[in-house]
C-alpha cells in the first residue's frame, strides 16, 4: 500500500513527498502531458494531485458510492433555494458529468425553526450538487475545471456554480457554518472571540484543535454564473455574467459601501486586478449573519468580481483556473489568489489587499470542491416582484398564473438543461510542505471536530455523514452492468470488482489521501488549566497531607525507621485494649476516651482503635 501513517513522524516524510504524492486520487484516464502544468503568474512547474476525467460512463454518486464525490439527496434550504438537490440527476455519460435540472415536483420533511418541528413541504424543481466534502481536500494549489454552462445565455433563473469551502463547515448543511463560515483569520481578538467559533485567543481548545489557532471554512467561488439579459446600473458589465469571489470573515462593521453604489475612499479594499472583460462586483459586498444574541453576529466580507459573458461565450466550453497560494506556501510569504477564465486573468487578490482592515488572511484551510446548478428567487428571478405576483410560488406545471408570474420568461421553455463538466484537476508542488492534500492537516485539524459535532454534518435519519464507499454488491444479471467495459468488474450474481476499482457497479477509479496526517480518533480533550502560583500551592498541600499520613500510618504501626521510634502519643487514640458497652440511661467514658464528636441526628462517636485499624464506634446515649 502506498498509504503512509503520518502522525508523529511528518518531517521524516516530507523529503518523500515527490515520490509519494500524486498517486491515490490521480485518475489513470489523465493524459501524461496533462500531469503537470505551469503556474500562469510566475512559471513554477506543478504536478497532478488529483483528477477526475468522469470517462467511464454511468457513474452513480450517492452517499458510499464514490470515493471522490457524494450527491446530496436532501432540500436545500439556504439562499432561499427553489430546488430539491435529487442524487439521481448527476451521472456520467459520452466523457462528462452531467448535472441536470428538471421543473419536477418534489415532497419533503422540511424543518420550522420558529416550531421546532417537522413538516411536509414541496418544492417544484430538482437539480443536483456533488461535493468533496471530508473525502478530498487540498491546501494551496492550482484547480482547473473545465465546463460547459447550462441553460440559455439570456434568460435568467439558473445558478450554475463551481466553488471551495473550508472542510470544517458542510455545504447545505447549516448548523455547521454557525460562527464557522467564512472565518479566514488567526489572530486573537477579544472583541471578535464570541463570533469567531474556533478563535485564536484560546489557549486550551478541545476537540485536537491546535493551541491559540483561529479556524473557519472560508469560501472562494471559481464561477457563479447569473444568465438573463440588460444592462446593470453604475456597472460596466451586465448580463450574462459570472461572478468570482474570495467570502471571509471578519468583515467591516462600519463605513462599508451598500450594494449598487460604488465605494468611496477607504470604504473597501484595495488593490485588487481585474482583466480585460472584468469589473468590482458592486452588487455584493458581503453577508451580515445575524443571531438571536446580537453579541453573536458578524459581518462578513465578500471581495467578488464580474465577467462579461454573451451568447457564444455560454455555449461554447472554458477553462476556470484557480492559483490559490497561501502565506506559508507563496514564495514571497503573502499568499494570494489569482482567477483566470481559458488562461486569461480575470481577477486577482494578495495578501496584503486582506490585512488593510481587520487582517483577515488569504484561506491556509483545506479546502473541498463543489459542483452545483441552483435556483433562486433572489438569483435572476425578477427583482422587485412584478405587479399583482405574489412571489410565493414558483411552479412551471401549475395553471395557477400565481405559481408562473414570478418565474422569468422563457424560463420553464429552457428546462431540462444540464451542466457539464469535462475535468476536474489539482495540481501542487510537491516539494513545498504547506503544499498537503488531506481534509485534516497537521496545521488544520479537522477529524476530531467532526467527530465531536456530527449532528451537525449529517440529517437527523442519517446513521452518520458519510457511508462507506461500497466496493461491488450490485445486483445484476451480465457483466457489462459492472463495469466490465473498462475492466471494472464482473458479474456473479452481484457485481465483484477487480484491483482499483470501486462502487457498487465498479464504475468508480479507487481514491485515498497517500499521506494519512492523522492516526488517533479520540476527541482529545486538554487537562484544566491553573496558573503556576495556584499549581504550586495545590502541590505543597497535597505533599503536607502525603508526609502527615505517611507519619500517622507508622506511629499507629509503631514502627522503627532509621532509628526512629513511631509510636502513637499516651492518650491520644485511647488504650489498644478500650471498648465500650451499653449502660442504661447514662453513658460511661473511659478516663482516657477521646471526646465525643456528634452528627447531624444527635448521635455520638468516638474514634476507637481496633487492632491497627481506625473504626468509629457509635456511642449510644439513652435518652431519659
Amino acid at each position: 500500500s502506498r498509504r503512509l501513517q503520518a502522525a508523529g513522524v511528518v518531517v521524516p516524510l516530507l523529503p518523500l513527498l515527490p515520490w509519494v504524492v500524486g498517486g491515490g486520487w490521480v485518475d489513470p484516464d489523465t493524459a501524461q502531458g496533462d500531469r503537470t502544468t505551469r503556474a500562469l503568474v510566475d512559471g513554477r512547474t506543478f504536478d497532478l494531485v488529483f483528477s477526475d476525467e468522469f470517462d467511464v460512463d454511468h457513474r452513480s454518486f450517492g452517499d458510499g458510492e464514490d470515493p471522490r464525490w457524494t450527491a446530496l439527496h436532501k432540500n436545500d434550504y439556504t439562499n432561499t433555494a427553489l430546488q430539491f438537490y435529487d442524487k439521481h440527476l448527476v451521472t456520467t455519460s459520452h466523457g462528462m458529468l452531467n448535472i441536470t435540472t428538471v421543473p419536477e415536483t418534489t415532497e419533503f420533511l422540511a424543518f420550522d425553526d420558529d416550531t421546532m418541528k417537522y413538516h411536509r413541504s414541496k418544492k417544484h424543481f430538482k437539480s443536483a450538487m456533488v461535493q468533496g466534502w471530508n473525502k478530498f481536500c487540498f491546501t494551496g494549489g492550482i484547480l482547473e475545471v473545465k465546463a460547459l454552462l447550462p441553460g440559455e445565455a439570456y434568460v435568467g433563473g439558473l445558478w450554475p456554480a463551481i466553488w471551495l469551502m473550508g472542510n470544517l463547515a458542510r455545504a447545505t448543511y447549516v448548523g455547521s457554518s454557525n460562527w464557522m463560515w467564512p472565518w479566514s483569520f488567526d489572530k486573537c481578538s477579544r472583541d471578535l472571540q464570541k463570533q469567531q467559533l474556533v478563535s485564536a485567543c484560546n489557549p486550551h481548545p478541545h476537540y485536537g484543535m491546535l493551541p491559540n489557532s483561529g479556524r473557519g471554512a472560508p469560501e472562494i467561488d471559481i464561477l457563479e454564473a447569473m444568465p438573463g439579459s440588460g444592462a446593470l446600473p453604475l456597472s460596466t458589465v451586465g448580463k450574462p455574467y459570472f461572478s468570482t469571489s474570495l467570502q471571509i470573515a471578519p468583515g467591516i462593521e462600519v463605513n462599508r459601501p451598500q450594494g449598487g453604489v460604488w465605494p468611496g475612499p477607504g470604504m473597501w479594499y484595495e488593490g485588487m486586478e481585474y482583466g480585460a472583460n472584468s469589473s468590482m462586483n458592486i452588487f455584493f459586498y458581503g453577508t451580515r449573519n445575524v443571531k438571536k444574541n446580537q453579541d453573536y453576529t458578524y459581518q462578513s466580507d465578500a471581495l467578488s468580481g464580474n465577467t462579461q459573458m454573451d451568447k457564444k461565450k455560454w455555449e461554447q466550453w472554458h477553462t476556470y483556473r484557480l492559483e490559490w497560494e497561501t502565506k506559508e506556501s507563496d514564495p514571497l510569504r503573502e499568499g494570494y489568489i489569482r482567477w483566470y477564465m481559458d488562461d486569461e486573468l480575470i481577477y486577482g487578490i494578495r495578501g496584503e489587499t486582506l490585512s488593510q482592515h481587520l487582517d483577515s488572511e488569504v484561506p491556509s484551510e483545506p479546502m473541498y470542491l463543489i459542483l452545483n446548478t441552483a435556483m433562486s428567487s433572489t438569483w435572476g428571478f425578477p427583482q422587485p416582484c412584478p405587479a399583482d405576483c405574489k412571489c410565493e410560488c414558483f411552479d412551471c406545471n401549475s395553471k395557477d398564473k400565481q405559481c408562473t408570474c414570478g418565474i422569468p420568461p422563457g424560463f420553464c421553455k429552457s428546462l431540462p438543461t444540464s451542466f457539464f463538466i469535462d475535468y476536474v484537476r489539482v495540481y501542487q508542488r510537491t516539494n513545498v510542505s504547506a503544499h498537503k492534500v488531506g481534509c485534516s492537516t497537521p496545521e488544520r485539524p479537522s477529524t476530531k471536530w467532526i467527530e465531536g459535532h456530527v449532528d451537525l454534518y449529517k440529517d437527523e435519519w442519517d446513521e452518520k455523514p458519510l457511508r462507506p464507499v461500497k466496493r461491488g454488491g450490485a445486483p445484476c444479471k451480465t457483466s457489462s452492468e459492472c463495469g466490465a467495459a473498462h475492466g471494472g468488474g464482473k458479474c456473479s450474481g452481484t457485481c465483484v470488482c477487480t484491483d482499483k476499482w470501486t462502487g457498487p457497479r465498479c464504475t468508480a477509479h479507487a481514491g485515498f489521501d497517500d499521506v494519512v496526517w492523522e492516526e488517533e480518533h479520540d476527541l482529545g480533550f486538554a487537562a484544566p488549566s491553573f496558573p503556576f502560583l495556584l499549581q504550586g500551592l495545590v502541590i505543597i498541600v497535597i505533599g503536607g497531607f502525603a508526609l502527615s499520613t505517611l507519619v500517622h500510618v507508622l506511629q499507629m504501626r509503631h514502627a522503627r525507621i532509621c532509628g526512629i521510634q513511631f509510636s502513637t502519643p499516651h492518650g491520644a487514640f485511647g488504650s489498644s485494649k478500650q471498648s465500650t458497652r451499653r449502660e442504661p440511661r447514662e453513658t460511661r467514658l473511659m478516663a482516657d476516651a477521646t471526646p465525643l464528636l456528634q452528627n447531624s441526628n444527635g448521635k455520638f462517636y468516638s474514634r476507637v482503635p481496633l487492632g491497627s485499624e481506625l473504626q468509629l464506634t457509635r456511642m449510644i446515649v439513652d435518652e431519659e
